[in-house]
């Protein structure tokens, strides 16, 4: 595993894009570059349950470690759903359940810092490196719109 960073500044305030980064219409828009048709469902509370998934319904089961919005949010990623099945337990999940993915905003002046960690396995980089730039510029594109 590695940490991953990323950051952009955004002329826009932190609720603004606090709703981009996480509301319905807008979610699946700056994770496209992930995979089409992703979608985040989340009972917003610290230990609930949190899903990251794709258009067919499976994807990452995760939780929030810390939460305190529109400034931050911690997710841990426990295991997957695939088709239906929760799996938390299995040798292969293991080898990467625990990490962590953080979102942090800071506001100076009319400008928001989004600043994001994610922890991923090596052979991950490039499409996290090729998503989080291209969807970092979809959240400021998103976010600056009046």
């Amino acid at each position: 595993m590695e940490t991953l960073s990323y950051m952009i500044m955004i002329e826009s305030s932190l609720q603004k894009i606090w709703n981009v980064l996480w509301g319905d219409e807008t979610y699946g828009q700056w994770t496209q570059y992930f995979n089409p048709g992703s979608k985040v469902k989340s009972d917003w509370k610290i230990g609930g349950k949190t899903y990251f998934l794709n258009a067919e319904g499976n994807g990452l089961v995760s939780t929030i470690g810390s939460l305190q919005q529109p400034h931050y949010v911690v997710f841990k990623h426990l295991g997957v759903l695939k088709d239906g099945v929760e799996d938390t337990q299995s040798k292969e999940v293991k080898e990467w359940s625990g990490s962590f993915e953080r979102y942090f905003l800071t506001e100076f002046g009319g400008k928001t810092k989004l600043y994001i960690e994610v922890q991923a396995e090596k052979h991950r980089r490039e499409a996290m490196d090729v998503g989080f730039t291209k969807g970092l510029e979809t959240v400021k594109q998103l976010a600056e719109k009046s």
